[in-house]
């Protein structure tokens, strides 16, 4: 084993921890163009519905197992195995969610790289750096591999200060100033021409939309995404939990936020798409569909800022800023995944584990940028379109059938000695042993279809 692990200090610092790992960009960039292409408020109900029914359940599989554990996910899903089909089992488990949070971060990083070139240009343009803002803006092989290992490194620097000095102490700061800014950006839109029709795209719903197999298929998929399910980071964060903690409490706690703050993004996005319709810059295609996330956030909203004059500087810097907090938030989780697999069960020292992680990440991203076309939506399918959804799976599997009902009860227990007769215990056992698996097979299949 390696250096002994560390705890989170306090119940507000693991909430900030696992709400920053779920609140990326999935929440603040996936959600709000997922709902503005799938009937806004429509999606909205189905979000909701699959958060709490399906997304919630599963995260508080993974939480229940980590925090019993105390361990990654590999030596978590083993230890509370009980053959050694099961034991094989959890180990292909916990190596293929290291490898999905490494691919995930892999063309993560990316994106986010480009965030924090963005955040740049209205400094650039304040300052009168009209090239250097236009090369920030380019897609450059040069700008997108500097940029990303700029975010690698950033990200590499939290992780070497471990649990307390590194990952709670960040995300205690992150998540405020992610909130005060989102927060901001949304008040202020929202009294601009325009915003109105946006919010009541995003508010009032379509019902005959509610039950198209595409969006619920998108929903789920949202959902999953957004709490950052089965790849382990969520895992491992419970496994820093005391025991003296009530886990079922904390998952809710998560959950609500980081639905909330989805929601919330949705309050930006939609109305500000609308704002920028009315200001004259187009929002769909010419066959009349949405246009595309990426070109929505990287030229709609661009477009947007630079009708407000000098006020759209700064919202341009406050938004870019946001964005890039987001991703920071998330890419600390999903780092943490093959770091404490590397200290715990090889016995390396934090940081030389963090930089040997973090080094394989980097080259795989460049790998992906200098084969864009080819690989980029490869790694985004690979790992929340299959990935994800199968790792979910497995891990209701092993929480629901493999892992016996006793020891689970005696988990929940420590924080919550009165469990046994709570809500919690008489619906969750049969909801994640038969409900939640068939939701993720059933919308698994329908889309491969």
């Amino acid at each position: 084993m390696g250096a002994p692990r560390g705890e989170f200090s306090s119940r507000l610092g693991f909430i900030l921890a696992a709400s920053g790992s779920a609140v990326g960009l999935g929440n603040i960039w996936g959600f709000p163009t997922q709902a503005a292409s799938n009937g806004g408020a429509a999606f909205l109900l189905v979000y909701l519905l699959l958060a709490f029914l399906i997304a919630y359940p599963a995260l508080m599989a993974e939480l229940i197992i980590g925090r019993h554990a105390k361990a990654n996910a590999v030596t978590a899903l083993r230890s509370i195995s009980n053959d050694r089909f099961t034991y094989n089992l959890g180990s292909f488990t916990g190596y293929l969610g290291i490898a999905t949070a490494s691919v995930i971060l892999g063309f993560y990083a990316i994106v986010a790289g480009w965030m924090f070139a963005y955040a740049m240009v209205p400094v650039s343009d304040l300052l009168g750096m009209g090239g250097f803002a236009d090369w920030l803006t380019g897609f450059a092989v040069g700008r997108n591999l500097i940029f990303m290992t700029l975010f690698m490194f950033v990200t590499i620097a939290i992780i070497c200060g471990g649990v307390q000095k590194g990952i709670e102490k960040w995300c205690t700061r992150l998540m405020p100033s992610l909130l005060f800014i989102l927060v901001a950006l949304i008040v202020y839109v929202l009294t601009l021409d325009g915003a109105g029709e946006g919010l009541k795209a995003y508010l009032v719903p379509d019902f005959s939309r509610i039950a198209d197999p595409q969006l619920v298929i998108s929903a789920m998929g949202q959902a999953f995404f957004s709490l950052s399910l089965g790849v382990g980071g969520m895992l491992i964060y419970a496994s820093y939990v005391s025991d003296k903690e009530d886990i079922v409490s904390l998952g809710r706690s998560v959950t609500l936020l980081d639905i909330g703050i989805a929601v919330m993004a949705g309050l930006l996005i939609l109305p500000a798409m609308y704002v920028a319709q009315n200001n004259g810059v187009a929002i769909y295609d010419a066959a009349g569909n949405l246009i595309s996330e990426d070109t929505l956030i990287f030229a709609v909203l661009p477009a947007l800022f630079e009708t407000m004059g000098t006020a759209g500087i700064f919202v341009a810097l406050a938004f870019f800023v946001l964005m890039s907090i987001a991703a920071l938030t998330s890419s600390i989780s999903m780092l943490e995944v093959p770091v404490a697999y590397a200290v715990e069960n090889h016995g390396l020292e934090r940081k030389r584990a963090t930089y040997l992680a973090g080094g394989v990440i980097i080259v795989l991203s460049g790998v992906i940028i200098l084969n864009f076309e080819a690989l980029f939506g490869l790694a985004i399918a690979a790992s929340t379109r299959y990935g994800q959804p199968l790792l979910g799976l497995l891990l209701c599997v092993f929480a629901g059938w493999i892992w016996h009902r006793d020891g689970v009860l005696n988990e929940l227990k420590k924080g919550n000695p009165d469990a046994e007769q709570g809500p919690f215990w008489k619906i969750w056992p049969f909801y994640v042993r038969t409900i939640v698996p068939a939701a993720i097979i059933i919308v698994f299949v329908q889309s491969l279809r």
